[in-house]
């Protein structure tokens, strides 16, 4: 075993290799890629050998998706080089990626749903005779194909009419088809229960074994400890590190891919408020939607900050949209103030006093074009409906105080809000939902993509909205930030959750351990 450590911008590469390493099948070496201003990859290196399963993991941002798509054809890249097989190649789109050898099976499978499974089998390469293509030999040989994958279906039917499963092994069998010998297989298993997740494994096992080569994207940790050989982190745009799956401890796999060291965890918590007991404002029992989020008991109380802590994927978002109403629920019960109700739409979220401020602030959450003031009183006018119409009056009263209250910049609440910073933008989305005199308010990554100052506003924000009474349920993946404020912090892993912290056992090191922890059994409990 050896071990090489660069400075790479405050990050470790670690490169471990066991014995006798079978030849490189893909080599990627010195990749570098930049947006403008934007360095998403920095001389990032990637080795897959032939008959191996090699996950490639990293959070959000990290440049993993970058990375496909170079290598595929998909973007230019500014340096580097790749070599499949020992040769150099360079595709320069998808198609040409894929003729040389390299496929990418993507999360939303890009076949036509509307065509039959043998014509997207054989798109573009239809057995044909006098210019006719002849239906019953491709019938044939598609169920010839799939037969090959364990799949026995009719595959004179829509694709569209199967579910996500069968299109992602019809989109294998094509790829293999047409003489793959690299399949890039980026989140496979995010939509699948845990049977079809089971299926989907044999065949990568089976691929494997007739010597393709597997990259495994995934945020799952169980299913890259259940599927992989070896793993390679990302963060930044950069190396992390590259080791072998059975020798890297999770706790270990945790700090590559956040940058952090638990000897760092003993970060500021804000001194424990003193509280009287708290009057539960929402609760959820048994609460998750199958192929979702499995199924989980909440509570969240007046005047009480409860934190969502997890990797990319985890499941935090899918529990904030369950909880808003944004996604219906297909089982469980969730109570207001004690009485039972139904969250069907994000209308029953705010009628029953809840607000959201989504992850996606500039495509879920302002609307650009309008004036700070409009987007303020969005959510105001929605609960009350057409009928009664805010008033100019009314909305400049509301736009002003709260842009005097959370010190919007600028202080025009006629200035389009896209003009505005991201912290204000964000102050924006705040002012909308405060607006509504909400008694719960989901905030998902608050702080992400705002500068320092705003950073520190939004925290002391959340702190004193709790103060005031509001219940908040928090998302960051700032796992310190989440410990400065959270009076008990939910941890999630694979969709599910599986520890909740209170008081002094709320600390990075407590979240990363659970984040980290074997056996996560409930993973995919709720997804069957």
């Amino acid at each position: 075993m050896s071990a090489a450590s660069a400075d790479a911008g405050g990050s470790d590469v670690v490169m471990e290799n066991s014995p006798d390493p079978a030849p490189p099948l893909l080599e990627v070496r010195g990749i570098s890629k930049s947006f403008g201003a934007v360095r998403a990859l920095q001389e990032v290196d990637f080795t897959l050998r032939a008959g191996e399963i090699h996950a490639l993991l990293g959070e959000n941002g990290a440049g993993k998706s970058t990375l496909i798509k170079v290598v595929t054809g998909v973007f230019p890249r500014d340096a580097g080089i790749v070599r499949l097989g020992g040769e150099e190649v360079a595709p320069r789109s998808a198609k040409a990626a894929l003729q040389a050898g390299i496929a990418t099976v993507y999360q939303e499978v890009n076949l036509l749903p509307n065509l039959s499974v043998a014509q997207n089998l054989f798109l573009d390469r239809q057995p044909m005779r006098f210019g006719i293509v002849r239906d019953g030999e491709m019938r044939r040989r598609a169920k010839a194909l799939l037969a090959e994958f364990g799949l026995d279906i009719d595959v004179s039917a829509p694709l569209g009419s199967y579910s996500v499963a069968v299109q992602h092994v019809t989109a294998i069998a094509r790829a293999v088809d047409l003489s793959a010998r690299v399949l890039i297989l980026d989140e496979p298993t995010a939509s699948l229960d845990r049977h079809e997740v089971e299926i989907l494994f044999g065949i990568m096992r089976q691929l494997a074994k007739r010597g393709i080569g597997i990259v495994f994207v995934s945020h799952f940790l169980d299913q890259v400890y259940e599927i992989s050989d070896r793993i390679t982190v990302l963060r930044n745009g950069r190396l992390v590190g590259e080791r072998e799956t059975a020798s890297l401890p999770r706790i270990e796999l945790i700090r590559m891919m956040l940058g952090r060291e638990l000897a760092e965890t003993t970060g500021a918590r804000a001194a424990t408020r003193e509280h009287q007991a708290r009057e539960i404002c929402a609760s959820f029992e048994n609460y998750g939607k199958s192929g979702y989020v499995a199924p989980f008991n909440l509570e969240l109380r007046h005047g009480e900050v409860v934190g969502l802590a997890g990797l990319l994927g985890s499941g935090r978002t899918e529990t904030a949209r369950l909880v808003f109403g944004a996604e219906r629920a297909d089982r469980g019960q969730a109570k207001v103030e004690g009485a039972p109700v139904r969250l069907h739409s994000p209308r029953d979220g705010v009628r029953h006093g809840f607000g959201y401020c989504p992850e996606e602030r500039k495509t879920d959450g302002i609307v650009a074009e309008l004036s700070v003031r409009e987007n303020i009183v969005l959510a105001l006018q929605a609960k009350r409906g057409l009928h009664r119409p805010l008033s100019r009056r009314e909305q400049d009263e509301i736009a002003r105080r709260y842009v005097r209250m959370l010190d919007i910049r600028p202080s025009d609440p006629e200035r389009p809000v896209g003009l505005l910073s991201g912290g204000n933008q964000q102050k924006v989305l705040l002012a909308r939902w405060l607006a509504t005199s909400p008694r719960l308010l989901v905030l998902d990554e608050p702080t992400r993509g705002i500068d320092v100052g705003a950073h520190a506003e939004i925290i002391r924000l959340i702190r004193d909205l709790c103060d005031d009474g509001l219940s908040l349920l928090v998302i960051s993946s700032e796992l310190d930030e989440i410990v400065t404020y959270s009076d008990r912090v939910v941890v999630l892993r694979d969709r599910a959750h599986i520890e909740e912290l209170a008081g002094e056992a709320i600390d990075v090191g407590n979240i990363l351990a659970a984040i980290a922890a074997d056996g996560a059994a409930t993973a995919h409990e709720g997804r069957a």
